[in-house]
């Protein structure tokens, strides 16, 4: 027999502290996901700003050419690509219209759809007429509840104050992502006096530091590297397929990526839907859909986390739970930035003694 010195009030205030942790994590996400977005993209664009210092370039004027390019960059992109949304949405009613139309015809029968609506409309309006037809009970007074009328201006308030929230914070994150970039090593020096004035303290923290750095980056080139291999693949096989226009659908599902699972998905619906109405047979959607979500299987669910494991040295099992965590914590951003928060966990956690074996549980 083993046995093993249990401490019962460590444990429990440990899993106390884990609970809050992570409540205050969920509450407070409007705060933490700008800052997590702010690091990230400071531990991406650090290098090029170091680049252009070697150049007698200054911090702050490298840091704001960078970001100043990318955001043009993006607004560009996104207004280039409005017309095409406003199409697809156009197109939604009269492609809604030509599948039913097709099922219709395929199975020669309305539709199981169509049939419970049919059998609903019945039973709502028998039960209508009953209503008006019961005579009223003397000394009951009749209440008539009447819905309220479709306001659109409701939906473009609340449209427009969620638009309006995701702009607030990604001025704040190119704001923090500015400052942090132009203040160059003043928070790593920083650390390195918190940590105190023995020489191991500071070389442990300067290791924690650079394993950080180093494995955001790798993450980083592997999430570039496999946006790549899904556009490029996603354009030759739209080309093979006859799709039109299929280099700029190669270049919409590499960026959409980035974002995992919900990327996919946007991808492969809105391809099939194209798809249907250039060649206006159900078939042909079907197979546009289904080689996009076949690419993203491949790369997101087995490539993707299998060098993110060999770069970062975290197991594919923890890869695909800390995805599947931080997605029900923080949603998409939670997807985007889960791995990176578990790598940096996992540096602290290898370096500190009595947090080694959630570093070891972590590694592969």
């Amino acid at each position: 027999m083993l046995h093993m010195p249990v401490d019962v009030r460590n444990m429990s205030l440990a899993l106390l502290a884990l609970f809050a942790t992570v409540a205050l994590l969920h509450w407070a996400s409007a705060v933490f996901i700008p800052i997590m977005l702010s690091l990230l993209l400071t531990t991406a664009l650090r290098p090029a700003v170091e680049a252009l210092k070697r150049c007698y370039v200054p911090r702050w004027l490298g840091a704001g050419v960078l970001l100043i390019a990318i955001v043009s960059t993006l607004a560009v992109t996104a207004w280039s690509l409005s017309d095409g949304a406003a199409q697809l949405v156009d197109s939604l009613p009269v492609a809604a219209k030509k599948v039913r139309d097709n099922l219709k015809a395929r199975t020669g029968t309305a539709s199981p759809l169509d049939t419970m609506q049919k059998a609903a409309s019945q039973i709502e309006q028998a039960a209508t007429d009953g209503a008006t037809t019961a005579p009223p009970r003397r000394g009951v007074q009749r209440v008539v509840v009447e819905r309220p009328p479709f306001n659109i201006r409701d939906y473009l308030v609340s449209g427009t104050m969620g638009l309006m929230s995701a702009l607030g914070q990604l001025t704040v994150v190119v704001f923090l992502t500015y400052f942090a970039l132009a203040s160059g090593n003043l928070f790593r020096n920083k650390l390195l006096r918190i940590a105190g004035s023995s020489l191991e303290r500071r070389k442990i923290t300067i290791h924690v530091l650079e394993d950080i750095t180093s494995n955001i980056q790798r993450y980083l080139l592997v999430q570039v590297f496999t946006s790549v291999l899904v556009g490029v693949a996603t354009g030759l096989a739209y080309w093979a397929l006859g799709l039109e226009n299929a280099a700029v659908w190669g270049v919409v599902a590499g960026v959409l990526n980035l974002a995992p699972y919900i990327g996919s998905a946007l991808t492969a619906g809105a391809s099939a839907l194209v798809a249907f109405l250039q060649f206006g047979t159900l078939d042909m959607a079907l197979a546009i859909g289904g080689a996009s979500l076949v690419i993203h299987t491949l790369v997101g669910n087995l490539l993707t986390p299998w060098l993110t494991s060999r770069t970062s040295h975290m197991s594919p099992v923890a890869v695909f739970v800390s995805v599947l965590v931080w997605g029900w914590l923080w949603g998409l951003w939670g997807l985007l930035l889960g791995i990176p928060v578990m790598m940096a966990v996992k540096a602290v956690c290898d370096r500190v003694e009595d947090l080694k074996a959630v570093g070891e549980l972590l590694g592969d």
